[in-house]
C-alpha cells in the first residue's frame, strides 16, 4: 500500500488550496478515506472522511464550507479542496486509508507521509 500526498504549499489567508493523495496497493474504491492534520505543537486533528463510494462525506466542524473531500475512483486518487484558508490551517496534511473495505469508523491502517499546508502572509 502506498498513498502519496502532494498539492501542498504557502498560501496568503484566505487563499486556497487542492491537496491530492494518489493511491496504489490495493483496491482502492472498496475503501473509505479520510485527511487528517497535525499543527505545530498540537496532535492530530481529524478533518475530513468520504466513504468508499464517494457518496457520504464527512467534516469536521471548523471545516464545514471551506473545505470539500472528493474521490476519483478511476484515477485512485483522493482529494481535498480547501478554501478560505485561515493560519489556524497551517499543518502538515495526511491521508489515511481506512482498515476495513465498506467501513467509515476512523480507524486506519496506512497513511501517507504528509503534505505541508502553511498560510500566513
Amino acid at each position: 500500500v502506498q498513498l502519496v500526498e502532494s498539492g501542498g504549499g504557502l498560501v496568503q489567508p484566505g487563499g486556497s488550496l487542492r491537496l491530492s493523495c494518489a493511491a496504489s496497493g490495493f483496491t482502492f474504491d472498496d475503501y473509505a478515506m479520510s485527511w487528517v492534520r497535525q499543527s505545530p505543537g498540537k496532535g492530530l486533528e481529524w478533518v475530513s472522511a468520504i466513504s468508499w463510494n464517494g457518496r457520504t462525506t464527512y467534516y469536521a466542524e471548523s471545516m464545514k464550507g471551506r473545505f470539500t473531500i472528493s474521490r476519483d475512483n478511476a484515477k485512485n486518487t483522493l482529494y481535498l479542496q480547501m478554501n478560505s484558508l485561515k493560519s489556524d490551517d497551517t499543518a502538515v496534511y495526511y491521508c489515511a486509508k481506512e482498515m476495513r473495505p465498506y467501513e467509515s469508523l476512523a480507524k486506519y491502517d496506512y497513511w501517507g507521509q504528509g503534505t505541508q499546508v502553511t498560510v500566513s502572509s
